[in-house]
């Protein structure tokens, strides 16, 4: 299976980043200055979302060239999970830009203060924004998958959550010329904050199984085992954990060989497996195999999968 070099994703990191500066800084600006011209706060709501957009970009830019570094004596895993760290911190601002604005139109709403009628501009920069979100939203994803990049994937849907926003905005602008209802921009300014929240807390709820040593997709088991099957004079893989340091795989197992087996053996056996394992699943960072002989049985063994274990 074809694997993206270290040096390679580092460029499409920020190759990526750079898009999304670019396109969120021209969307951000013209949807500021055309929100306060018109008078539309809910088109305001879209461009200070946006424009935190610039910053999340910034944060990614950033984090490429910290996980670029070599493993030290401080991180001798490397920097590879400043990525999940970074994710969490894209999440923080989304949030707090949307908390900040939800506050802003709530207090609007309740104040009972006279709404002016947004001019039409609005409605054209609003769908110019639409077409430029779905062009970021496009290549951050598609990038972010190639390069298995959860925090580009996630600056992605961030993309997609802005569309989406946008399309409300434009809804909001609509039913404000028709109904004569001026009131609605703010009450849909107010559903852009707490949609920007909600998405918010899905991205830093979605890397804490990293944090946690934990893995969602039970097929990269099956994978092992299937590969631990494969290799003859290795049996019961056993006590098998895999957690991710970025974007690739720790695997650590036990497997029983025959007792009367030499350790040269033993360690041929291993290598094997290492390398069908590699074979298979793409992005392992390390695998470690402890050697047991079989029928062992060790009653302390509390933590760790086998195939007993999953739907094998």
């Amino acid at each position: 299976m074809n694997q993206i070099s270290d040096t390679k994703r580092t460029k499409c990191i920020k190759k990526a980043s750079w898009v999304a500066i670019a396109g969120n800084t021209v969307l951000g600006i013209s949807k500021l200055i055309v929100g306060l011209i018109s008078g539309s706060l809910a088109v305001v709501a879209d461009a200070i979302d946006t424009i935190t957009d610039i910053l999340t970009s910034f944060i990614t830019l950033i984090t490429a060239k910290e996980i670029s570094k070599p493993p030290d004596h401080d991180f001798p895993y490397g920097y590879v999970r400043a990525e999940t760290i970074a994710t969490k911190i894209l999440a923080f601002v989304i949030f707090f830009a949307g908390a900040q604005f939800s506050f802003y139109a709530f207090r609007r709403i309740i104040s009972g203060e006279e709404y002016a009628l947004p001019s039409m501009i609005a409605i054209y920069v609003t769908l110019f924004s639409i077409a430029g979100k779905i062009f970021l939203y496009s290549y951050l994803c598609k990038t972010g998958k190639r390069i298995n990049s959860p925090m580009i994937i996630a600056n992605g849907q961030n993309m997609k959550n802005d569309i989406l926003i946008s399309v409300s905005v434009l809804a909001g602008l609509f039913f404000t010329f028709i109904l004569k209802l001026p009131v609605i921009d703010t009450i849909i300014a107010l559903a852009v904050g707490i949609w920007v929240m909600r998405a918010a807390v899905k991205i830093f709820m979605k890397t804490n199984v990293e944090l946690m040593d934990g893995l969602k997709d039970p097929e990269i088991y099956r994978k092992i085992f299937k590969a631990v099957d494969s290799i003859e004079g290795a049996n019961n893989p056993h006590r098998t954990r895999v957690r991710q340091i970025g974007y690739k795989y720790v695997i650590d197992m036990d497997i029983e060989v025959d007792s009367e087996m030499t350790v040269k053996e033993a360690h041929k056996i291993s290598h094997l497996i290492e390398d069908k394992i590699k074979e298979d699943i793409n992005d392992v960072y390390d695998i470690i195999i402890h050697i047991e002989p079989c029928g062992n049985i060790d009653e302390d063994e509390k933590f760790g999968l086998s195939k007993k274990s999953i739907d094998y």
